[in-house]
Formats: structure tokens, sequence, C-alpha cells
């Protein structure tokens, strides 16, 4: 099956923009997913790539937010603005659809109607894209482990690991916890936080087995696999190992070969979003054969990431 796939530059920082088209473009009957809008001005981005390129009007058949940063988020207020675009469904996780699945993790600091209100508060573009679906009759999904989006399978989050996740997202308030860790946790990742920087500017590319461990929020990020014909495209916004290791695990029960032909390097190449152990699950031992291609999202003057893995092209 024929299908591009363009990743937008975000403005001058990272950021995800991205949008796939497959099918007959000649007949028109072809499909679109935006996934991502970046920051607020790349919707316009979006909108005049699309109909530069792929139609105008267009019929967009899934917008996926991957998790709720601005530099995913932002942008997609625009889109689903635009008059010139049909949208089918919009794909984006809410935290406070699960609510009563966490209030007892804030241990009676909210009630749930006071929780979802202050979770809301926090997520003010979340909101906006859900009155502006509400109000132009567009569908809302959540991209959990095991929806089909079009092309694309959700290899994670799943529904069980999202909800755990909740608690400690940095937009949603705080949750109780004891205080226990003391000093020697902070001295500790104030070293592996100096460590970090000697290792970024000293320009190596060595990885860690236990990097410094990512946001709550990055952990979320929706992972989905498209398949057309014998080519897949992984896709992987900024999540975490954690969440790289559960869309393996439910990605070798549902698709006869692990590998995928072209990835979305993690979180801009960052290398605290990866694991030697999960990129050999994704792309084979290193070093391994050549069998298609990595890309990062990185902005125009970002130069703060250092390359972790790439797969030379091999079609």
């Amino acid at each position: 099956m024929p299908y591009e796939i363009d990743f937008l530059r975000a403005g001058d920082s990272n950021g995800d923009a991205i949008v796939v088209r497959w099918g007959d473009t000649k007949d028109s009957a072809f499909y679109i997913n935006i996934v991502d809008g970046g920051f607020t001005d790349t919707g316009e981005q979006i909108i005049s790539h699309v109909e530069r390129y792929y139609a105008k009007p267009a019929n967009i058949a899934n917008v996926v937010l991957s998790h709720a940063d601005n530099d995913h988020a932002c942008g997609l207020i625009k889109v689903l603005q635009h008059e010139g675009f049909t949208i089918h469904t919009l794909w984006m996780n809410r935290p406070w659809d699960y609510v009563d699945e966490v209030l007892d993790k804030f241990h009676g600091a909210y009630t749930r109607e006071g929780l979802v209100k202050r979770m809301r508060e926090m997520h003010p573009y979340l909101v906006e894209m859900e009155t502006i679906a509400a109000e132009r009759g567009i569908q809302i999904r959540a991209p959990l482990q095991g929806a089909q989006i079009g092309a694309f399978k959700v290899l994670a989050p799943s529904r069980e690991r999202y909800v755990r996740l909740i608690p400690d997202l940095d937009k949603t308030p705080t949750a109780y916890r004891s205080d226990t860790a003391g000093l020697g946790s902070v001295f500790g990742s104030a070293l592996r936080n100096v460590v970090e920087k000697i290792k970024k500017r000293l320009d190596l590319e060595t990885l860690d087995n236990n990097p410094p461990s990512t946001s709550a929020s990055n952990e979320t990020s929706v992972v989905q696999m498209g398949t057309f014909g014998t080519k897949s495209i992984l896709l992987t916004a900024d999540v975490g190992p954690d969440g790289l290791n559960e869309a393996a695990d439910y990605a070798e029960n549902n698709f006869p070969s692990l590998q995928p032909t072209l990835v979305q390097i993690p979180h801009h190449g960052s290398r605290r979003n990866v694991t030697p152990a999960v990129l050999n699950r994704w792309l084979g031992a290193f070093p391994a054969q050549g069998r298609g291609n990595a890309i990062a999202s990185v902005g125009k003057n970002e130069d703060i990431y250092t390359r972790v893995r790439t797969c030379s092209c091999a079609e």
C-alpha cells in the first residue's frame, strides 16, 4: 500500500507535527492522519502543508494527540478549528476521564468534582480541543493500547498504565506521598544530573541501562505502529523505556515482525528515553544489519541532543 509521511519542523524548538497519507492518491481514495501539532504557530504550517500537497478541502480521518505536553498539543487547536478540514475523529487521553480510579491517590485533598475541575484547569488546551470537537461534531476517542487508528495500531499506553501514571503527571495536582526519600535521594539525583551534563559536553554517544527517568507525561505518550504492505512505521512521540517495553510486549503478540522500517526516535533524541536493552528489542542487537531508517523531530536551532542510534536505509 503506498504511503507518505511528513515530519514538519515545529518552529525553532523541539516539538512533533506529523502528517501521514496512505491509499490511492490517483482516485483520491486516500486517508490522512495528523499526529501532534507542535506549538500554536505550527498549526498554520500543518494546514498549509495539507492543503498544498494533499487536498483542499481535505478530509482528515484522524487527529491524534500523543500526550498532553504543549509542544505536541497546542498547534492542534488551529487544525481542529480550520473550516477547510472535515475531521472525523480526535484521539486524545484526558486524565479527568479516570478520576474515580485515581481519587484515592489524593487522600481526601479533593472531592471528585474538585479534582476534575483542577485537572481541567491545568489542561486548558485539552479543554479547548474538547469544546471545538463538540461544536464541530468530531468524535473523541481514547488512544489506548489495542485501538485501531486507520492503518495504525496503538501499542501503548495500556489503560492500566495510563491510569497509574495520572497522579504523577506534571499537569495534575500533586498526589499525596510520604517524604521518605531523604537527602541521599536528593544528592543522588543531583549527581546524576551532573553526569548527564558531562556526557553531553563530551559528546559521548553512550546509552545507560538505567537512565534518569523521563517524565510521567512523556511515559503516557501514544506509541503506534502503522502497517503498509511490507513496510511499517513506529511513531513514539516522547515515550520512555517503560512505554517502549510495553509497546514491544504488545507488538510481539500482534505483529509478524517487531522491527519496523521507519522509527521515530523518542523525545527528539534524548538519551534518557531509551536504553540499549529496549533498542535491541525493536532494532536487533547492536550492531544490527541495516533495514530501514530512523528520524528525530528536532527544532531548527536545537543542538542539545546527541544521536542515540539509527539504522541505515536498506530499501
